[in-house]
């Protein structure tokens, strides 16, 4: 019996010596130096040199390992209602998802343009009785003006002869041949047509334009047309509050608002240039050193069919929370990244033209040269 008890305190004093000097060097392969968990980058590094014997540690200083997400160049645009449209509904949408646009193209109209558009008509309507007005004007000054003329050629010719029988009467008055009453209304005729000279006179400067100004019947007309014409500017610019235009070329991603609807929160619709995709990766703090413009990047996901190649163009300026999270729980989802930008090549592009959004690895090839 006493044996027994003491094989087994030998087998707990061997298991607690195994535990405090063994245990470590084997839970180092799944922590860091500190005992945090080691950031997904690094991680799906070590997994990929421990895979490799015939090459591990080349593979592990030759590349950088890095989630990341397919997008378009440019991002994904979200079209809003447009400025001013205020209440209106979407009437029609002229495109559909997958549909390739072109930048100023009409995708969607609001139920505010059929009014938008009456707008314009009255406009026009209101600009062709305008200009109806100034010649109407127009004509009106000039035979105004022709009727002052005759009118004062008419008065002077009447002032001339009242002057003559004035001076007629005063002769004849001095003689005694002529009453005092008869002077008295020769003096009044002279008066009365100098009086009707001097209307004839101000009625033709009425109707008379200064040199280098307009007739100001003729201005007040043509200041009122160019009102018209003000208005009917402002009628069209308010078309394109009843429109939704494209200001991209590029394909429809997604249609957010139907016909009926009030445009939502997230827009009518998004818009993005699939032609030319990229991906965003986001690569671990202590590797980014080891990035540089042009480096070759290979991606790959199970959702494509094969990898996808482009080349490193932009390398972000702020370390960042990391975003795309791996499916291991033990991965770090707290890691301090630095987004970095690949463009993909035209074969690449078109691959992944459907697939905006998806999380998918990138292998930067860095060399010893970046290190």
């Amino acid at each position: 019996m006493f044996t027994r008890v003491v094989v087994v305190l030998l087998i707990f004093v061997i298991g607690a010596f195994l535990g405090a000097y063994l245990g470590p060097p084997f839970s180092s392969g799944f922590f860091g130096i500190d005992g945090k968990n080691l950031p997904i980058a690094e991680m799906d590094a070590q997994a990929t040199s421990a895979t490799n014997d015939d090459g591990a540690a080349s593979q592990s200083e030759s590349a950088v390992v890095a989630l990341g997400r397919l997008q378009p160049k440019g991002k994904t645009i979200t079209l809003a209602a447009p400025f001013g449209a205020s209440d209106a509904r979407i009437a029609s949408l002229l495109v559909d998802e997958g549909d390739h646009v072109t930048i100023g193209q009409t995708v969607a109209e609001l139920d505010s343009l059929p009014s938008l558009q009456l707008a314009v008509e009255s406009a026009l309507v209101n600009i062709s009785a305008k200009e109806a007005a100034l010649a109407q004007t127009r004509a009106m000054v000039a035979a105004s003006l022709s009727e002052a003329e005759a009118n004062r050629d008419r008065a002077l010719a009447a002032v001339q002869l009242a002057r003559q029988a004035l001076e007629r009467e005063r002769s004849l008055s001095l003689g005694g041949a002529s009453s005092r009453s008869t002077l008295q209304s020769a003096e009044a005729t002279l008066a009365q047509s100098t009086s009707d000279l001097a209307k004839a006179d101000a009625s033709i400067v009425r109707y008379q334009s200064a040199p280098g100004t307009l007739q100001s019947d003729i201005e007040v007309a043509e200041r009122n047309l160019d009102l018209a014409k003000a208005e009917l500017a402002t009628a069209r610019d308010n078309l394109s509050k009843g429109v939704v235009i494209s200001p991209i070329s590029g394909t429809v991603i997604a249609i957010n608002s139907r016909p009926g609807e009030r445009p939502a929160s997230p827009g009518i619709m998004t818009l993005a240039d699939t032609d030319h995709m990229q991906v965003e990766l986001e690569v671990y703090q202590t590797d980014i050193r080891r990035i540089a413009i042009g480096q070759t990047v290979i991606v790959s996901s199970p959702a494509l069919s094969q990898e996808l190649e482009g080349s490193v163009t932009l390398i972000g300026y702020e370390v960042e929370q990391q975003t795309v999270l791996s499916a291991d729980p033990a991965a770090n989802t707290d890691a301090r990244v630095v987004r970095v930008t690949t463009h993909l090549d035209p074969p690449s592009s078109a691959l992944a033209a459907k697939l905006t959004g998806l999380e998918v690895m990138g292998r930067v090839a860095v060399g010893k040269d970046h290190e």
